[in-house]
C-alpha cells in the first residue's frame, strides 16, 4: 500500500516560514487527491487544506487562508506546504493525508496518512 513520508517541521518564530514535503512511495498518488491535517494539544484534528490530482483546485481552511499553499508534483510523486506568516496558534502536528478521489476536508475520504511532523511557533 502507499507509505506517505512527511518531513520539513521544526520550530520558527512568529512570522516565520516552514515548508512540509509529502512523498508518496509504494504506489503513485498522482491521480488521487492530498490534503493537509493538524491536531493541538488538547484539540480534535482539523482540515488545513486539500488539491485535487491535477493541482488545479486548490481549498483552504480560514484560519490559513492567504498564508498557506498547497502544490504537486506528481512527477515526483509529492506535494507541498508551504507555510508563511505563521503564527503561535499554528501550532501543531501536521498530517498528510491521500487517497481520497475528491479535494474535500472529510478525514474518512482519505485511505492513506503520514506519520505527521511537528511544527511550533514561537511568539
Amino acid at each position: 500500500q502507499v507509505q506517505l513520508v512527511v518531513s520539513g517541521g521544526g520550530l520558527v518564530q512568529a512570522g516565520g516560514s516552514l515548508r512540509l514535503s509529502c512523498a508518496a512511495s509504494g504506489r503513485t498518488i498522482s491521480t488521487t487527491a492530498v490534503g493537509w491535517f493538524r491536531q493541538a494539544p488538547g484539540k480534535e484534528r482539523e482540515f488545513v487544506t486539500t488539491i485535487t490530482w491535477s493541482g488545479r483546485t486548490t481549498r483552504y481552511a480560514d484560519s490559513v487562508k492567504g498564508r498557506f499553499t498547497i502544490s504537486r508534483d506528481n512527477a515526483k510523486n509529492t506535494v507541498y506546504l508551504q507555510m508563511n506568516s505563521l503564527k503561535p496558534e499554528d501550532t501543531a502536528v501536521y498530517y498528510c493525508a491521500a487517497g481520497s478521489l475528491i479535494a474535500t476536508d472529510l478525514e474518512s475520504s482519505y485511505d492513506y496518512w503520514g506519520q505527521g511532523t511537528q511544527v511550533t511557533v514561537s511568539s
